[in-house]
């Protein structure tokens, strides 16, 4: 098994099970031709998130880390017409293609995309939307994960699903000698989930277009 058949399986499950959406296909361009990082979930996993939120019957929905809008705009369209979903985005050009992403898909009024770095802007999130959230979405910066879940746990309710994307860092997390910040950062995020009695939570292992990762879900107790 390698990248190349990885990438193939993705292409064929893409090809098979997700029907072709413009607004998606548009956003995953717009995002290219922006010179964004080709970091965006990939298909197969922006359906899952859109299935979890549907399964969930999510009202309202927070996303730490926007990038330009491809996952908002998967978990966005699982939302009811009264629904919400808050994302944020520390990088104001991100946050710019994202916006323009949202709208085009037609989704800007159901989508509150906020500027800046997520830990303070958490805080105006809370007094902005006093009501816990449904579903949260963790895909920011990787050091700063168990301050994001700490948060999360914070702005959730019993009942409330929280993923967090890109756990396995291609195996790096499970090395306890690793240098690397962004396994640092999971790793200390796994140990304050270990301890966490509010939450039942699993991790699981991916492959796919995307290389070699993985996510942890969790649901508040």
């Amino acid at each position: 098994m390698n990248q190349e058949q990885w990438t193939a399986v993705d292409g064929y499950f893409n090809q098979a099970l997700i029907p072709p959406d413009s607004g998606l296909e548009a956003t995953r361009h717009a995002n290219r031709e922006a010179g964004l990082p080709a970091i965006d979930v990939s298909p197969n996993q922006g359906r899952l998130l859109h299935l979890i939120a549907r399964i969930q019957g999510a009202r309202r929905i927070l996303e730490i880390g926007t990038l330009g809008g491809y996952s908002t705009i998967w978990l966005a369209k699982a939302l009811p017409r009264d629904g919400r979903l808050v994302t944020l985005e520390a990088d104001p050009r991100h946050a710019a293609v994202a916006r323009e992403n949202i709208a085009r898909a037609g989704l800007g009024p159901l989508v509150d995309v906020r500027i800046g770095e997520a830990l303070p802007a958490l805080v105006r999130v809370k007094a902005d939307y006093p009501e816990p959230f449904d579903l949260i979405f963790i895909d920011a910066d990787k050091a700063n994960t168990p301050e994001y879940f700490k948060w999360a746990l914070a702005l959730a309710r019993p009942g409330t699903v929280i993923i967090v994307d890109n756990v396995v860092r291609k195996g790096e997390v499970a090395n306890a000698a690793t240098t690397d910040p962004e396994a640092l950062g999971m790793r200390r995020f796994t140990e304050l989930l270990a301890k966490e009695t509010k939450v039942t939570a699993t991790a699981i292992q991916t492959v796919g277009s995307k290389g070699y990762d993985g996510f942890v879900i969790a649901r508040v107790d």
